[in-house]
């Protein structure tokens, strides 16, 4: 064996273990829904900065605000095919119409029981765990967002009785639940994507905005924002999650640090969510937009409303039995 040889296998060897360190070291996307400097952008920079420290380096993350990477049902499908690697983000139905479920209007009606069902352990939380399994796609963390209300761009009559007919438009997100929820409480539901929900406020093709709370409304309708309606629709959390793919290629003790920081990331929020809706709902006001007033009785109301009328027709998209048992496993 040549001297030229000899250092020409150690070079080679040299620069394979180079290039292993940096397929180990890959920078992982993240994505979410909200802009830079919001309350989950925030977080997920705590999550990247904490994950890098806890893993030595290994894990490394890269963060994509305001869905740079695509429409979360889109990311879901790109997170499921391995082709993003980590989303924070709500659940898309469109690739399983069970996930409607999670956003059952009125399942749940304070945070304490939110926490209780939403928490590590809880059935609900498992429910979600397996629909996500089933897309090859492995649930870190939820991260609570908020109780949902109404955003409008006019005066509404009578919006905290459910039985009235309100003559207004809402934009509703294209899912079912939604769609049942404002029709059903007396507005007229208008599916419209939420690349397209500003300006069809704008514009007056809707008057108003259901599926997302005080911080959705800010982030993204503040400006087309006259009135909000903290009616407790449903409650809003998003999902930290990884393609089942590239969690399986980490080692043992990499999930395990990756699991730590996810948990942190999750007990962290929980500690705020509920003061960070009052919050935002503080800034709606502070923007211009009035605050309606609901009692606990309208509400109470309304939730008896939807559980008879919307509940029923849900199930039989989602499949009877099955929904049933998910809703008779949620937590008082």
């Amino acid at each position: 064996m040549t001297k030229r040889f000899m250092v020409s296998m150690i070079v080679l060897v040299a620069s394979v273990a180079v290039m292993a360190g940096s397929v180990q070291a890959k920078t992982m996307k993240i994505s979410h829904v909200r802009p830079q400097g919001t309350a989950i952008d925030k977080d997920l920079r705590w999550f990247s900065d904490t994950l890098k420290e806890a893993s030595g380096g290994k894990m490394k993350t890269k963060i994509y605000p305001a869905s740079a990477l695509g429409d979360y049902t889109i990311v879901q499908e790109r997170v499921g095919l391995g082709a993003v690697d980590m989303a924070c983000q709500p659940p898309s139905s469109a690739a399983d119409k069970k996930f409607q479920l999670v956003y059952f209007p009125y399942m749940v009606k304070d945070w304490v029981q939110a926490k209780k069902n939403y928490s590590a352990g809880a059935p609900l939380r498992k429910v979600v765990e397996d629909l996500y399994a089933k897309q090859d796609i492995h649930l870190l963390a939820v991260w609570p967002v908020y109780f949902g209300g109404i955003a409008f761009n006019t005066e509404v009559k009578e919006y905290g009785n459910p039985n009235a007919s309100k003559g207004v438009k809402l934009r509703v997100p294209p899912m079912k639940t939604f769609q049942l929820l404002a029709d059903t409480t007396g507005y007229l539901g208008t599916p419209i994507p939420f690349s397209d929900a500003f300006t069809a406020v704008q514009t007056g093709v809707v008057d108003g905005v259901i599926g997302s709370g005080a911080e959705g409304y800010y982030s993204s309708f503040r400006d087309v924002t006259k009135y909000y309606l903290p009616s407790n629709t449903h409650f809003e959390a998003w999902y930290l999650i990884i393609s089942k793919k590239q969690f399986d290629k980490l080692s043992a003790e990499e999930q395990k640090q990756l699991q730590n920081v996810a948990t942190q990331f999750e007990d962290r929020r929980w500690d705020v969510a509920e003061a960070d809706q009052a919050a935002n709902e503080k800034r709606l006001a502070d923007y211009g937009a009035e605050i309606l007033t609901i009692s606990d009785e309208e509400i109470a109301a309304t939730a008896q409303k939807i559980q008879s009328v919307v509940w029923p027709q849900i199930l039989d998209d989602v499949g009877k039995e099955w929904g049933q048992t998910v809703l008779n496993g949620i937590v008082e």
